[in-house]
């Protein structure tokens, strides 16, 4: 899987793995109700194999129905898009990228302050 995952997905696509990454697993009919303004059931079904064609979800055979998820754990999904993202609106910048999310909170907690602090200790540490 490369690692831009989600910039080659439509808009309804990223909806139906938003989805299945909120509920871990899901069959087409969950999948649809989930979804704003839904589709029909065989539009739903067809966006999950293109989906799957792609490497983006897998299935199980559950009974009579199939259960879809995703391929690619949620942190290393995370991972990707945070890196799209300060690539393409940061320059690449992980201290701009990590400034405008500081500037976006109204107001650090105390205990997240002391949270963010130990963070960096700790990659210090590790000397990154």
């Amino acid at each position: 899987m490369s690692e831009s995952v989600g910039i080659q997905l439509g808009r309804r696509e990223r909806q139906i793995v938003e989805i299945l990454y909120r509920l871990g697993k899901a069959s087409v009919a969950e999948v649809r109700a989930a979804l704003p303004d839904p589709p029909t059931y065989s539009a739903v079904r067809g966006m999950l194999t293109l989906l799957e064609e792609k490497g983006h979800v897998s299935h199980q055979r559950d009974g009579m129905r199939y259960v879809y998820s995703p391929v690619i754990a949620p942190a290393k999904a995370r991972q990707s898009a945070l890196r799209h993202l300060v690539s393409t609106f940061f320059e690449g910048s992980t201290l701009a990228a990590a400034a405008a999310l500081l500037e976006m909170s109204d107001k650090l907690s105390p205990a997240e302050r002391k949270q963010l602090a130990a963070l960096i200790a700790r990659r210090e540490g590790e000397g990154q």
